[in-house]
């Protein structure tokens, strides 16, 4: 009996240590060495200090800045905890009536604006946490925030122009802007 347990416990013991142990420590430091920013969270920081992250998006609701995507994680929005969609299809009434009030809501802010409201600010991402807006998104919303912060319109154009990412490698995905970068953008432009 012990000629069929030892070898299996040596086995286990050492099959433990390489992919428990051996294994996470080399792809962390493999990580760290080459990807130092994005293997600490991409953290985006100001005057030293963590502000939020460029993967993660954050609850705007201040009219002076630009508000990202609508988050459906729980028990609280932008959880990074509970990453995840609302799990609701197109023909549900309960998402109907939560596009519903996220429509209102923009309007109420900025009643004069008669654009149609795009898609990606009314409705979450899969993940719930998508730190991106559509240029659309952002140009939706650059007259109210200009207004607000009592800066040129044009002003607040450019900067959403800088911040606009291209599609990867020109190929992959459509233009997006960050709205953590964008907001602290402004907030610096005051």
């Amino acid at each position: 009996m012990t000629s069929i347990l030892r070898p299996a416990l040596v086995l286990f013991v050492l099959l433990s240590a390489l992919t428990g142990l051996l294994y996470p420590l080399a792809v962390t430091g493999a990580a760290q060495a080459l990807f130092p920013a994005q293997a600490q969270g991409s953290l985006v920081l100001r005057d030293g200090k963590a502000v939020g992250s460029s993967l993660i998006g954050q609850n705007f609701s201040d009219p002076k800045h630009f508000w990202g995507r609508p988050s459906a994680t729980a028990p609280m929005p932008y959880n990074a905890a509970a990453s995840g969609g609302s799990n609701q299809g197109p023909l549900n009434p309960a998402l109907a009536e939560a596009v519903k009030g996220r429509i209102e809501a923009l309007r109420a802010v900025d009643p004069g604006n008669a654009q149609p409201v795009p898609v990606d600010l009314v409705t979450a991402s899969a993940s719930g946490l998508d730190p991106h807006i559509s240029p659309a998104g952002a140009r939706y919303q650059a007259a109210r925030v200009a207004r607000a912060r009592g800066l040129p319109a044009d002003h607040v154009e450019q900067l959403i122009a800088d911040h606009t990412e291209a599609p990867l490698w020109g190929l992959v995905g459509e233009p997006r802007v960050n709205v953590l970068a964008l907001n602290l953008a402004l907030d610096q432009a005051r």
